[in-house]
């Protein structure tokens, strides 16, 4: 590691004021993000899809647990320097149960935790049939996740999904109590157009956060295009996940009919460079220098 978490925390706050649209890949296990910091991205999303997916093989619908969430936070957190942003859903509770989750996933090396108002248990942002808590509990939260932090410079990022059930201004609304409550960025869930996407950057004063999902409701739009908006974080959050699926389809699918892969073989990275992304060289040396015998 280069630098301290605690570094890595400042310098990342920094980056969000600076409203540059950093891309944020998710990851959902840590040799996706050993693939994101291979390909010299600056930071890694830890995201709850991502994780439901791989590790339950299941959809975004509520059921990683604050446990499975925490230990992939600490596997990603200890082959990668680069800061993480941690998907918390929606607190794992109430006010106390979301102080206890930013506590352990803070510990577990996070530098940005985004928080979202649904009701529990929540569905991916994209999905259909999502409601929202009240007002006023979801302020409760956001509150309590201020106060729980350790570190004051661990960013908070309060996402509402209000957009899809009540409408923009509703949307605009909430994230505006989010900042007042002590919010660091806000997240507007789902908007429908460019038009939406340009009057969240506008209104609201804290960094913003873009989602960039690959068949959903929002247009995607390029980095350029999103930074001149003022965006400071963009997500493609499961981006290398939906790669890696459509992948091992079709070469699966190639091997039981055919036998073997010969015809998809330049599809595979070969054994060398599978030791190389795992760091097997750095560990043979730890092997060297404790040798023994």
């Amino acid at each position: 590691m280069t630098s301290s978490l605690a570094e890595r925390r400042r310098a990342f706050r920094a980056c969000m004021e600076r409203r540059e649209a950093l891309i944020l890949p998710g990851a959902g296990n840590a040799l996706t993000a050993r693939v994101i910091a291979d390909q010299g991205f600056d930071a890694v999303y830890v995201t709850g899809a991502g994780i439901a997916n791989t590790y339950l093989g299941a959809p975004d619908i509520g059921l990683v647990t604050l446990t499975e969430l925490a230990s992939t936070v600490s596997a990603i957190s200890e082959i990668t320097d680069l800061p993480l942003v941690v998907d918390i859903d929606t607190g794992f509770g109430n006010a106390i149960n979301t102080q206890r989750t930013v506590r352990v996933i803070e510990r577990a090396g996070a530098a940005a935790m985004q928080m979202e108002d649904q009701v529990f248990p929540k569905k991916c942002g994209h999905f259909a049939g999502k409601a929202v808590i009240g007002l006023d509990e979801a302020v409760s939260k956001i509150k309590a996740a201020v106060d729980a932090r350790e570190d004051p410079n661990t960013l908070l990022i309060a996402r509402t999904d209000a957009r899809a059930i009540h409408g923009l201004e509703a949307a605009l609304d909430r994230a505006e109590a989010f900042i007042e409550a002590g919010a660091d960025m806000t997240f507007v869930e789902a908007p429908i157009s460019v038009d939406e996407m340009r009057i969240i950057a506008q209104r609201l004063s804290v960094p913003q956060v873009a989602n960039m999902v690959v068949g959903g409701k929002t247009p995607l739009i390029a980095q350029a295009e999103l930074q001149a908006m003022g965006f400071a974080m963009v997500l493609y959050a499961n981006t290398a996940l939906q790669a890696a699926m459509r992948a091992m389809s079709e070469v699966l699918g190639v091997l039981k009919v055919q036998g073997d892969v010969s015809a998809v073989i330049d599809r595979l990275a070969d054994f060398e460079e599978r030791q190389r992304l795992v760091d097997k060289e750095s560990y043979d040396a730890a092997e060297a220098r404790y040798r023994f015998d």
